[in-house]
């Protein structure tokens, strides 16, 4: 087994462009992993995830399938921090513990690790670097009318997240995704370079 390879951990805000950018990044051959896959997974029945959130909250939050009902379970912890500060207590150490295994298996020098939460819930420490995502909250709250979330959810939503402003602060390269699609292209070859050399000089550093 080859050693881990440089971890990023790739995040932003609401409609911000992260999952845009994760997938302009498949297509140029860099392994991403969208940690809300992982959970989706953990939430199947028989999941691990399955037991820990009906202990929570109960079996009012599964489906009659016994996989968790993630809308019932979204709208249960939406606007309560104690009770969404609960679910990441349970559930990420297992998403970690998975993503962990997922990083050991790739044997390409970067990999990208994609997760809305990483600064909510301390994550991104784990991380070799931090990719963050940006726009304005004007176009992160446009972006998401446009994909059919209504207003009160959309700012609902985006109340819940670290301002993007503390991600930036945090982030060791930081993507501006307030320009457009051809700007976004131009933008990320700049950032990964930067990734690419911020790694290598990780690595031999080590």
């Amino acid at each position: 087994m080859s050693e881990r390879p440089c971890s990023v951990g790739l995040t932003g805000g609401l409609a911000s462009g992260k999952s845009t950018v994760a997938d302009l990044l498949r297509q140029r051959g860099v392994p991403v992993l969208d940690a809300d896959s992982v959970v989706h997974n953990l939430y199947e029945p028989g999941g691990e995830g399955v037991a820990l959130v009906a202990d929570l909250f109960g079996d009012g939050v599964l489906k009659p399938d016994q996989s968790v009902d993630r809308k019932t379970l979204g709208a249960r912890v939406l606007g309560d921090a104690e009770a969404l500060e609960s679910l990441n207590r349970a559930i990420h150490p297992v998403v970690r513990d998975e993503i962990g295994r997922w990083l050991d298996a790739i044997e390409q020098p970067i990999a990208v690790v994609e997760a809305a939460l990483l600064v909510e819930t301390g994550s991104w420490r784990t991380y070799d670097l931090l990719m963050v995502v940006s726009c304005t909250p004007e176009q992160q709250l446009e972006r998401a009318f446009k994909r059919g979330i209504g207003p009160l959810r959309a700012r609902a939503l985006l109340g819940a997240q670290a301002p993007i402003d503390k991600k930036i602060a945090l982030a060791d390269v930081v993507v501006d995704n307030s320009g457009t699609p051809e700007q976004l292209e131009r933008e990320l070859e700049r950032a990964w370079a930067e990734v690419v050399e911020r790694c290598q000089r990780t690595a031999v550093s080590e």
